[in-house]
């Protein structure tokens, strides 16, 4: 039997988290031809072994964020930025015609990447005018970002999900992050709504590990996704370390992320040149295991590594992300607190002094772990509600 074509456009801005996610859903989506339009920046040795057997990818001229996530470049800056868009927008359009998918599965917009309507609006408009048009999907997270101008963002999102979209898939867990509660007026999208659970980020299982031997040396595992931000979260946690290593032993385990300035880099490791208990790597593709392997675990609250700690069941200290006034890491972090499942630091306590003596409490009277029931069948469901849709 011939297989139904998909076309999912993803446009990682900041770091790699939607990226990871959108390849988890691919990766159940075996009974599919699939392309892949990756907006970001190419994919790298840090992403193939999440890379699904037979995808076709097709990489536009990456567009990324600032650090503050104020503004969208590119990362030719000798290329003016008006031709790389107008580049993009054809692109886009001649592989959509070329390929005539089935599905056409774009993530997060018109939700946010708003920057991106330059080219995604014209991409909807060609589809819709098909002699045999695709289905038009959303792919979404659970939370979205508060808008400077709400009102205004509402009623675009609401008005555009409604002139495209066929279903708007939420991958979320309606029970514990409904929609309506960063997207107000979520019923009046009369497209059709689905929530998928959550997508883990690898093909882990569900199921909590048994909690990890008592060490002499507790390891701390500290990471910050990509790379991109949250340096100063690894700072804080090696002078931390430092404070505290002689009256509490511990080993220190530092994941930069692949996409950390060299500058940072170069800082990161001198600051622990001196401290053989303090190892500070770029990339694992196990960071999960490292996980569940530590006594602690010090992190960014993006949706993937909040679910990898809910999977490794470790103590946790998450950090969110703040850049121009995004809330996203914020309300999943306040919301895990909630349950019990984290501590989330604030930009007071990330001084040394106080860090110290958060972790010193964590690993020494480890907090007890609730496991809430959260829905994380997110990929299998995606697979499902798609070849739905198609029936």
């Amino acid at each position: 039997m011939k297989k139904r074509r998909l076309l999912f456009y993803c446009q990682p801005v900041l770091g790699m988290g939607h990226l990871v996610r959108s390849l988890a859903i691919l990766r159940g989506l075996s009974d599919f031809e699939i392309w892949l339009v990756n907006g970001g920046m190419p994919l790298g040795e840090e992403t193939r072994h999440l890379i699904p057997t037979g995808l076709h990818t097709i990489d536009l001229p990456p567009l990324i964020a600032d650090r503050d996530f104020s503004e969208v470049r590119s990362t030719d800056p000798s290329v003016d930025l008006s031709l790389i868009r107008a580049r993009r927008k054809s692109l886009l359009i001649e592989t959509l015609t070329a390929i005539n998918p089935d599905i056409l599965l774009i993530e997060l917009y018109p939700f946010g990447r708003l920057k991106f309507d330059f080219e995604l609006r014209p991409l909807l408009e060609t589809a819709q005018g098909m002699a045999f048009p695709p289905r038009i999907v959303c792919s979404l997270r659970d939370i979205l970002v508060t808008k400077r101008d709400q009102e205004a963002f509402e009623q675009f999102a609401t008005a555009t999900a409604n002139q495209f979209f066929d279903l708007i898939l939420i991958h979320s867990d309606p029970d514990f992050q409904p929609l309506g509660e960063t997207f107000p007026p979520v019923d009046r999208l009369t497209s059709e709504i689905k929530y998928t659970g959550y997508v883990l980020p690898s093909s882990s299982p569900t199921t909590s590990s048994p909690e990890p031997e008592v060490e002499v040396e507790p390891t701390i595992v500290a990471s910050i996704g990509g790379g991109r931000v949250g340096v100063e979260l690894l700072e804080a946690t090696i002078a931390a370390s430092q404070q505290l290593h002689q009256i509490r032993p511990h080993r220190l385990r530092i994941f930069t992320g692949p996409y950390l300035p060299a500058c940072d880099w170069q800082r990161l490791v001198a600051a622990a040149a001196h401290d053989d208990w303090i190892s500070v790597l770029r990339f694992t593709p196990n960071l999960l295991e490292e996980m569940r392997a530590a006594a602690l675990s010090i992190s960014m609250a993006g949706y993937n590594t909040c679910l990898e700690l809910l999977l490794a069941g470790t103590p946790s200290i998450v950090y969110p992300f703040t850049g121009n006034n995004n809330d996203e890491q914020t309300l999943r972090a306040r919301k895990l607190e909630a349950f019990g499942v984290v501590k989330a630091l604030t930009a007071r306590e990330l001084t040394p002094a106080s860090l110290a003596m958060i972790i010193r409490g964590m690993i020494d009277q480890p907090p007890p772990r609730p496991q809430p029931v959260i829905d994380l069948e997110g990929a299998r469901k995606t697979a499902q509600f798609l070849r739905e849709l198609l029936t």
